[in-house]
């Protein structure tokens, strides 16, 4: 394998991981806003969609072909957070889906060395190659994977790295409820001092 077509992978696998964390769960709870800021699934989705459309769209002379009404001028502030009413689950993964073709087609017809400029950056860092890109959407891809790795667990429980993946230590509910219970104590230790 190449660097990019190493590169290629992992960000096709982040992208599949966060499109998995919606599964089996109620518009509800791809909707909840589950930390202070609003942190929510869907809206995990619709940010992530928004942002590569830009970044291996517009950045390589290559803009994504359809109107990102979250990245409009007057779009409302954090508008790429959130799936309106009128924006259904299946619309949000659609949206991101068209993204990685249009995205993939990108990386595909460039060498990892192409330069293109991201105007949203500071003046000094505008100028790009993709393999720089590339993994800036990996790293941005995978925190955000994290983030609904979180808001999962928080909404019923599930956790791993991926469907066919977990990642997790082994163990039934009794010994993941007692290791919570170990993290608490040992937390709680330090509460008095």
């Amino acid at each position: 394998m190449t660097t990019k077509s190493h590169l290629h992978h992992y960000l096709k696998q982040a992208r599949e991981a966060i499109v998995w964390k919606l599964d089996g769960l109620s518009e509800y709870d791809i909707r909840r806003p589950l930390t202070p800021t609003g942190t929510n699934l869907l809206g995990l989705v619709k940010h992530l969609a928004s942002v590569e459309s830009g970044y291996l769209g517009n950045v390589f002379g290559r803009p994504f072909p359809e109107d990102v009404p979250a990245l409009r001028d007057d779009a409302e502030q954090n508008a790429d957070m959130w799936a309106t009413a009128d924006e259904s689950r299946a619309d949000v993964i659609a949206f991101y889906r068209r993204v990685w073709t249009h995205s993939d087609a990108t990386v595909e017809s460039l060498d990892t060395d192409a330069t293109g400029k991201v105007p949203w950056w500071p003046e000094e860092r505008r100028t790009v190659t993709l393999d720089q890109i590339m993994i800036h959407m990996i790293a941005e891809t995978n925190r955000h994977a994290g983030h609904a790795d979180i808001v999962r667990e928080l909404v019923d429980g599930q956790a791993g790295h991926r469907a066919e993946v977990d990642n997790m230590a082994e163990g039934d509910r009794t010994w993941w409820h007692d290791y919570h219970a170990r993290l608490e104590a040992t937390a709680r230790h330090f509460q008095a001092t």
